[in-house]
């Protein structure tokens, strides 16, 4: 997530359909799905082809898999029965009993109690609804009715478990949450052969409301104790309805913090591991939270401010702004990373503590909104120098936002070298200043977009196609005049195009004009080679397409990108891609000298990407049709010449273990003939 780079992408067939989500064993490090209801699979994050992966047909439908970290996964089936994986994969078609007739589960969550697991879920029949209480281990089952609500029904349900005891947290579509306990019981025989529904009373726990008008809230989660999360829509009289995320503090009946979203919800909130999700507009929003212990001095303080559904004092909301740049799932479906808010929920004294620290930064920012370029660098840095570690990236990204968002208000300020000095001093990442590479493309800044490549792990593949295009449509007279680091490419870039060298007869990584020659019907005109012997680019342009091979990238989010890449641009690249291969393949180690030079894994993954984007330019166009040609019959002659060395291996290893056994005391030559 703080990379904002997809790590694993798997499809299931056409026509096929995940009917469940996706979760992982914990223990074995493997992904569990269910497709078509009844289909499981199972793979692990190297595993490439879904439909190679391990399957299981099972004998009932599948509602929902969970995973506990310690308690290994459990499987629930849709008629209500319970199997934690390994005992279903001893036996996927073994009989599920369905113990719910009629009823369809609205919602299940699982918890550890001991080393047992615990799964509890909701149904509905007939606008009633029932609770389950279930241990598969141990094949106990309790079932209980959850108490009528006047002209209104549950709409969300959440749970979390202390001290042998479950808390079941009830969303109604009348704006109020309610709490239900339940006790874990102890299973005796005398309770098995009971059937006794019992009745689950609750008792209501928030009215979400502010200042008379209602929060409709869609999704509910538990932050803690005394902290609830709820997403929903607000309507004011006379006006639309808007999204909110609240914060709740049940113990105090007080709303803590809101935003406002927008760009809109799909109505679903999840919560993992102090952060929240939540898709937000096209993209998947994450904030950060920390819960500590509640306070009748923060509700009450809390309680003055919560008239209206403002920014709250408590949470930094701003990396939530309206203006924040937005990746869009259509354009590129990756997971992006647009919010990390640290939420505080502390003590009065605390927070005021705390607000003070954290407005200092944006005082001074505003503060220095007018100020002259030399004042404003020159406070930056001492704002820099003096920030605290833990919020060191958060503040340097705050910097870098206020500097850019005055090159937009004023075309005619670009402060390249602080830019460029902050970039290469501090650990910045593509989201903590989203905005920088878009404004270096703009003003045609090289250098900087060469220093970004090269440093930021999180770069969107739709940002690294475009400086690929910018490089390689900008003139080499245009290169000559901007200061620009060689170091990748000065090592073996061949600066005079012209004057070439003539090739020895020492054959070091399997290719000779000679022996291509003997494997193909036609020969090769001696100046075909010459483009892959020559450098098709000069020597500064080869070191920016230099960082961009360095890049980060997802195949699948950035083939739709290349394919734009105009014919002649694309040939190009192929031509350079093309000479960076046969300057490899010159040495027995494949690695070009220099300092972050490319390697040949790099070549040859941006080669056959480029090959898959433009297989049509490269077919069609006579130009690239004689560049392809001659990859091919290069690449063919390393084939021949590697397989004549595997032909060689078990001879060499017979040498090898020969010259270890014999002893070495005399001077001899020996003669050995390999057949």
């Amino acid at each position: 997530i703080s990379d904002q780079k997809p790590l694993g992408c798997w499809s299931v067939k056409h026509g096929q359909i995940l009917t469940c989500p996706v979760v992982c064993n914990f223990e074995t490090h493997e992904y569990i799905a269910v497709h078509d209801d009844k289909v499981l699979r199972i793979w692990k994050n190297e595993d490439i082809n879904l439909d190679k992966a391990f399957k299981a047909t099972l004998s009932a439908d599948v509602y929902r898999i969970h995973s506990l970290p310690q308690g290994g996964p459990v499987v629930l089936f849709r008629g209500g029965a319970a199997r934690t994986l390994d005992v279903l994969l001893e036996a996927p078609q073994q009989e599920i009993e369905n113990l719910i007739s009629a009823e369809v589960i609205r919602w299940s969550g699982a918890f550890m109690e001991g080393q047992q697991p615990v799964l509890i879920f909701t149904t509905e029949k007939d606008r009633d609804f029932f609770v389950y209480v279930q241990k598969p281990k141990l094949g106990s089952l309790h079932k209980y009715k959850l108490g009528q609500q006047e002209s209104a029904k549950p709409l969300c349900f959440t749970a979390h478990m202390t001290n042998q005891t479950v808390t079941l947290l009830c969303l109604y579509s009348n704006a109020s949450v309610y709490q239900v306990l339940i006790p874990l019981q102890q299973d005796t025989e005398e309770e098995e052969e009971e059937e006794k529904e019992e009745i689950l009373s609750k008792s209501l726990l928030l009215n979400l409301s502010v200042s008379g008008t209602v929060l409709k809230g869609t999704s509910l989660v538990v932050l803690d104790k005394d902290y609830v999360a709820v997403l929903g829509s607000l309507a004011a009289p006379g006006n639309k309805p808007k999204e909110y995320l609240t914060i709740w503090n049940t113990k105090f009946q007080t709303l803590q913090t809101s935003k406002e979203l927008p760009l809109g919800t799909s109505g679903q909130l999840w919560c993992y591991e102090e952060k929240f999700f939540l898709i937000h507009g096209k993209v998947l929003t994450v904030i950060m939270y920390k819960c500590e212990t509640s306070s009748l001095a923060a509700a009450v303080g809390k309680l003055k401010d919560s008239q209206t559904l403002d920014v709250s004092s408590f949470v930094n909301w701003n990396t939530l702004g309206d203006e924040e740049p937005v990746v869009s799932f259509q354009s590129q479906e990756s997971v992006a990373l647009k919010a990390e808010s640290r939420m505080n929920l502390r003590t009065r004294s605390s927070t005021v503590g705390e607000q003070s620290g954290t407005l200092s930064v944006g005082r001074l920012l505003l503060k220095l909104k007018n100020a002259s370029t030399f004042v404003l660098e020159t406070e930056l840095r001492q704002l820099m120098a003096k920030a605290p570690t833990p919020d060191l990236q958060a503040t340097i990204g705050c910097v870098v936002t206020a500097v850019l968002d005055r090159c937009k208000t004023n075309p005619k300020y670009y402060p390249q070298h602080f830019l460029q000095e902050i970039v290469e001093t501090r650990d910045l990442s593509y989201s903590l200043c989203p905005d920088l590479m878009a404004v270096a493309l703009e003003k045609k800044d090289m250098h900087l977009l060469q220093i970004c490549l090269e440093r930021f792990p999180d770069i969107p593949e739709e940002i690294t196609y475009a400086c690929l295009k910018a490089f390689l449509s900008m003139s080499e007279d245009h290169l000559e005049s901007i200061d620009i680091n060689l170091d990748s490419a000065i090592c073996y870039v061949d600066v005079e195009f012209n004057d070439m060298e003539v090739k020895t007869e020492i054959l070091e990584n399997g290719f000779s004009a000679e022996m291509d020659q003997d494997m193909c019907d036609t020969k090769i005109p001696k100046e075909s080679w010459s483009d892959g012997e020559s450098c098709p680019v000069g020597l500064r342009k080869a070191a920016l397409l230099n960082a961009v091979l360095h890049s980060a990238y997802t195949e699948t989010f950035l083939l739709p990108h290349l394919k734009n890449l105009p014919a002649q641009q694309a040939i190009l690249f192929l031509r350079y891609l093309y000479y960076l291969y046969v300057k490899c393949s010159e040495k027995v180690n494949t690695t070009l000298p220099g300092v972050r030079s490319p390697t040949i894994n790099q070549i040859m993954d941006w080669m056959c990407l480029l090959l898959d984007a433009q297989f049509t330019v490269m077919a069609m166009l006579p130009e690239a049709k004689d560049l392809v040609s001659n990859l091919h019959k290069f690449v063919r002659a390393q084939v021949r010449f590697y397989s004549e060395l595997n032909k060689m291996e078990g001879s060499l290893r017979e040498l090898q273990r020969l010259n270890l056994l014999r002893e070495s005391q005399t001077y001899s030559i020996e003669v050995l003939e390999i057949i």
